[in-house]
Protein backbone atom coordinates (compact mmCIF):
# COMPACT_ATOMS: atom_id res chain seq x y z
CA UNK A 1 0.00 0.00 0.00
CA UNK A 2 2.80 2.45 0.94
CA UNK A 3 6.32 2.49 -0.50
CA UNK A 4 7.87 5.01 1.88
CA UNK A 5 7.01 6.24 5.35
CA UNK A 6 8.47 9.66 6.09
CA UNK A 7 8.63 10.59 9.76
CA UNK A 8 8.95 14.37 10.06
CA UNK A 9 10.54 15.10 13.42
CA UNK A 10 8.88 17.74 15.53
CA UNK A 11 12.19 19.41 16.36
CA UNK A 12 12.33 20.46 12.69
CA UNK A 13 9.76 23.16 13.57
CA UNK A 14 12.58 25.18 15.16
CA UNK A 15 14.06 25.51 11.65
CA UNK A 16 11.23 27.03 9.63
CA UNK A 17 13.08 27.26 6.29
CA UNK A 18 14.14 23.62 6.48
CA UNK A 19 10.64 22.61 7.60
CA UNK A 20 9.14 24.33 4.55
CA UNK A 21 11.73 22.81 2.20
CA UNK A 22 11.14 19.31 3.58
CA UNK A 23 7.39 19.65 3.09
CA UNK A 24 7.87 20.96 -0.46
CA UNK A 25 10.00 17.91 -1.27
CA UNK A 26 7.48 15.53 0.30
CA UNK A 27 4.64 17.18 -1.60
CA UNK A 28 6.46 16.88 -4.93
CA UNK A 29 7.46 13.26 -4.28
CA UNK A 30 3.95 12.39 -3.14
CA UNK A 31 2.57 13.09 -6.59
CA UNK A 32 4.49 10.14 -8.03
CA UNK A 33 5.18 7.88 -5.06
CA UNK A 34 2.97 6.16 -2.53
CA UNK A 35 4.25 7.73 0.64
CA UNK A 36 2.86 8.42 4.08
CA UNK A 37 3.91 11.15 6.48
CA UNK A 38 4.10 10.29 10.17
CA UNK A 39 4.55 13.36 12.39
CA UNK A 40 6.84 13.56 15.37
CA UNK A 41 5.71 15.11 18.59
CA UNK A 42 7.96 18.16 18.76
CA UNK A 43 6.95 20.99 21.03
CA UNK A 44 3.55 19.38 21.56
CA UNK A 45 5.14 16.25 23.08
CA UNK A 46 7.64 18.39 24.98
CA UNK A 47 4.69 20.02 26.73
CA UNK A 48 3.57 16.54 27.81
CA UNK A 49 7.10 15.71 29.02
CA UNK A 50 7.14 18.93 31.04
CA UNK A 51 3.80 18.13 32.69
CA UNK A 52 4.98 14.58 33.35
CA UNK A 53 8.17 15.86 35.06
CA UNK A 54 6.14 18.16 37.29
CA UNK A 55 3.15 15.92 38.08
CA UNK A 56 4.53 12.37 37.57
CA UNK A 57 1.78 11.17 35.25
CA UNK A 58 0.94 7.50 34.98
CA UNK A 59 2.88 5.93 32.08
CA UNK A 60 -0.34 5.17 30.22
CA UNK A 61 -1.55 8.77 30.59
CA UNK A 62 1.74 10.25 29.40
CA UNK A 63 1.87 7.81 26.47
CA UNK A 64 -1.57 8.66 25.12
CA UNK A 65 -1.07 12.40 25.68
CA UNK A 66 2.19 12.19 23.69
CA UNK A 67 0.44 10.29 20.87
CA UNK A 68 -2.22 13.03 20.85
CA UNK A 69 0.67 15.49 20.47
CA UNK A 70 1.53 13.72 17.22
CA UNK A 71 -2.05 14.31 16.07
CA UNK A 72 -1.58 18.04 16.72
CA UNK A 73 1.59 18.13 14.63
CA UNK A 74 -0.23 16.18 11.89
CA UNK A 75 -2.79 18.98 11.67
CA UNK A 76 0.01 21.54 11.34
CA UNK A 77 1.72 19.53 8.58
CA UNK A 78 -1.53 19.18 6.64
CA UNK A 79 -2.01 22.94 6.93
CA UNK A 80 1.40 23.47 5.28
CA UNK A 81 1.44 20.58 2.79
CA UNK A 82 -0.23 21.56 -0.49
CA UNK A 83 -1.58 18.07 -1.30
CA UNK A 84 -1.72 16.80 2.26
CA UNK A 85 -4.77 15.20 3.82
CA UNK A 86 -5.24 14.06 7.40
CA UNK A 87 -5.78 10.31 7.83
CA UNK A 88 -6.31 8.15 10.90
CA UNK A 89 -6.25 4.54 9.70
CA UNK A 90 -5.20 2.11 6.97
CA UNK A 91 -8.39 2.57 4.90
CA UNK A 92 -8.07 6.38 4.90
CA UNK A 93 -4.40 6.09 3.89
CA UNK A 94 -5.32 3.96 0.88
CA UNK A 95 -8.17 6.28 -0.13
CA UNK A 96 -5.92 9.34 0.13
CA UNK A 97 -3.21 7.72 -1.98
CA UNK A 98 -5.73 6.56 -4.58
CA UNK A 99 -7.05 10.14 -4.80
CA UNK A 100 -3.55 11.54 -5.41
CA UNK A 101 -3.13 13.12 -1.99
CA UNK A 102 -0.24 12.91 0.46
CA UNK A 103 -1.64 11.24 3.59
CA UNK A 104 -0.48 12.58 6.94
CA UNK A 105 -1.21 10.20 9.79
CA UNK A 106 -2.90 11.36 12.99
CA UNK A 107 -2.05 8.11 14.79
CA UNK A 108 -4.02 8.32 18.05
CA UNK A 109 -7.22 6.52 17.00
CA UNK A 110 -5.39 3.69 15.21
CA UNK A 111 -2.89 3.16 18.02
CA UNK A 112 -5.54 3.39 20.73
CA UNK A 113 -7.57 0.72 18.92
CA UNK A 114 -4.73 -1.82 18.54
CA UNK A 115 -2.39 -0.62 21.35
CA UNK A 116 0.72 -2.32 19.92
CA UNK A 117 3.52 -0.53 21.80
CA UNK A 118 4.68 -0.17 25.41
CA UNK A 119 3.53 2.87 27.33
CA UNK A 120 6.78 4.63 28.25
CA UNK A 121 9.08 7.41 27.12
CA UNK A 122 11.20 4.65 25.54
CA UNK A 123 8.63 4.75 22.73
CA UNK A 124 8.53 7.90 20.64
CA UNK A 125 7.30 8.79 17.19
CA UNK A 126 10.32 6.96 15.72
CA UNK A 127 9.06 3.61 17.06
CA UNK A 128 5.52 4.50 16.05
CA UNK A 129 6.70 5.28 12.50
CA UNK A 130 8.58 1.95 12.37
CA UNK A 131 5.49 0.06 13.56
CA UNK A 132 3.29 1.87 11.00
CA UNK A 133 5.79 1.10 8.21
CA UNK A 134 5.63 -2.57 9.14
CA UNK A 135 1.84 -2.61 9.26
CA UNK A 136 1.65 -1.05 5.80
CA UNK A 137 4.40 -3.14 4.21
CA UNK A 138 6.56 -0.12 3.39
CA UNK A 139 10.01 -0.81 2.04
CA UNK A 140 11.69 2.33 3.39
CA UNK A 141 11.41 4.52 6.47
CA UNK A 142 12.95 7.98 6.24
CA UNK A 143 13.47 9.67 9.60
CA UNK A 144 13.90 13.42 9.25
CA UNK A 145 15.77 14.92 12.18
CA UNK A 146 16.57 18.58 12.82
CA UNK A 147 19.62 20.07 11.07
CA UNK A 148 22.81 19.11 12.88
CA UNK A 149 21.26 16.19 14.78
CA UNK A 150 23.28 13.63 12.87
CA UNK A 151 26.53 15.37 13.86
CA UNK A 152 25.63 15.88 17.52
CA UNK A 153 26.44 12.37 18.67
CA UNK A 154 23.06 12.17 20.42
CA UNK A 155 21.01 9.00 20.17
CA UNK A 156 19.06 9.25 16.91
CA UNK A 157 16.15 6.97 17.79
CA UNK A 158 14.32 5.94 20.94
CA UNK A 159 15.17 2.93 23.10
CA UNK A 160 12.33 0.78 21.70
CA UNK A 161 13.06 1.48 18.02
CA UNK A 162 15.01 -1.71 17.26
CA UNK A 163 12.16 -3.81 18.70
CA UNK A 164 9.50 -1.94 16.68
CA UNK A 165 11.51 -2.16 13.46
CA UNK A 166 10.16 -4.80 11.08
CA UNK A 167 12.60 -7.15 9.38
CA UNK A 168 13.75 -5.97 5.97
CA UNK A 169 12.69 -2.34 6.34
CA UNK A 170 15.34 0.05 5.04
CA UNK A 171 15.85 2.95 7.47
CA UNK A 172 17.46 6.24 6.51
CA UNK A 173 18.05 9.12 8.93
CA UNK A 174 18.51 12.59 7.46
CA UNK A 175 19.01 16.04 8.91
CA UNK A 176 16.37 18.58 7.91
CA UNK A 177 18.95 20.52 5.90
CA UNK A 178 19.94 17.55 3.73
CA UNK A 179 17.57 18.49 0.92
CA UNK A 180 19.34 16.70 -1.93
CA UNK A 181 19.67 13.51 0.10
CA UNK A 182 15.95 13.69 0.93
CA UNK A 183 15.14 14.13 -2.75
CA UNK A 184 17.24 11.08 -3.58
CA UNK A 185 15.43 8.97 -0.94
CA UNK A 186 11.96 10.03 -2.02
CA UNK A 187 12.41 10.19 -5.80
CA UNK A 188 15.15 7.57 -6.30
Amino acid sequence: MVEIVVKVGGALLAHSDDFAAVLDTIDAAGRGRRLLVVPGGGPFAEAVRDVDRRLQLADETAHWMAVLAMDQYAHLIVDRLAHGVLVADRDAIGAALDAGHVPVLAPFAWLRHVDPLPHSWDVTSDSIAAWVAGELGARRLVLIKPPGALRSGAELVDAHFSQALPTGLEVVSLGGGQHEALRAQLFG
